[in-house]
């Protein structure tokens, strides 16, 4: 249930963040960098992920297994400074808390079904959230899977709320 209902309930969490910020110049410039570097993360995963059809191990996949979320989290964050307070940080992250650990164990026994020698052996080798930096990245990222993940919505949504939190502070 929570994997139909997580994107509409995102979007709702969203515009009920955006009302209730109170940014300032300091949350803005503070969580930006933060955002940026969730909206970052996703990309880098998008343009690797092909969904059900092969195990991604490469680029962000060689630091965490869920750098979609992972990316998503930090988005969150980011948001959640920029909002200026409470109310918004615990709209923003509350929701991840709850709903990203049960979404990641369905998609986990999920790949553990597709590929259940090759996960085993990847999932003893990379972590499950938070990454493990290691060097010796190796990228197979693509511009064409970027495209057909449709990640360049995040690169939207992004941009407007930035955009809204930027009108907040402006025009309060």
């Amino acid at each position: 249930m929570l994997q139909r209902i997580r994107v509409p309930l995102g979007f709702a969490v969203a515009a009920l963040a955006v009302y209730s910020a109170t940014p300032t110049g300091t949350s803005l410039v503070l969580g930006l960098p933060i955002a940026m570097l969730g909206v970052a993360f996703r990309c880098m995963a998008a343009g690797v992920i092909k969904k059900d059809s092969r195990l991604a191990t490469g680029g962000p996949y060689g630091w965490t297994r869920n750098p979609l979320y992972f990316g998503s989290f930090l988005l969150a964050v980011g948001f959640a400074v920029m909002g200026g307070n409470g109310v918004t940080a615990a709209l923003l992250l509350i929701p991840s808390a709850v709903i990203y650990p049960v979404v990641i164990r369905n998609e986990e026994a999920h790949l553990d079904r597709l590929f259940p020698d090759e996960f085993r052996l990847y999932r003893s080798r990379v972590p499950r959230f938070f990454p493990r930096w290691r060097s010796g990245f190796v990228s197979s990222f693509s511009f064409a899977q970027y495209l057909a993940n449709r990640e360049y919505n995040t690169l939207l949504g992004f941009a407007v709320a930035v955009g809204a939190f930027v009108g907040k502070w402006l025009w309060g």
